[in-house]
């Protein structure tokens, strides 16, 4: 994606909460042994890719954490425990399904 200028970029970060992230057994030691929150981890874990974050919140002390990020880096063995949850699929809409882009590509609004 770099070599083609194309800076990636998380899409919903937290899974909207699915498959029980928060609570998720790899995670949780992991935000535990930072002082942080799972989410953070999640937040830092991408960033430490190279990966643009827009987290979604309208709570105040949520935008705070979000932002908490910079003072803290995941290990190599960190980073590849949260790698190791790839599933190769994703939870929501699969953007790369043919079907789906003609559906999308030939919608039609009224107006």
């Amino acid at each position: 994606m770099k070599a083609s200028g194309v800076q990636p970029e998380s899409w919903a970060p937290f899974a909207e909460g699915k498959n029980q992230i928060f609570t998720h057994p790899v995670l949780l030691p992991i935000a535990r042994a930072h002082n942080k929150s799972v989410a953070q981890v999640v937040l830092r874990w991408l960033i430490q890719r190279g990966i643009v974050v827009i987290p979604k919140s309208v709570k105040p002390e949520r935008m705070r954490e979000n932002f908490d990020v910079f003072n803290f880096s995941l290990s190599d063995e960190e980073m590849r425990s949260i790698q190791s949850l790839d599933t190769g699929r994703t939870l929501f809409t699969e953007h790369t399904d043919p079907e789906r882009i003609r559906n999308v590509a030939t919608r039609k609004f009224n107006t």
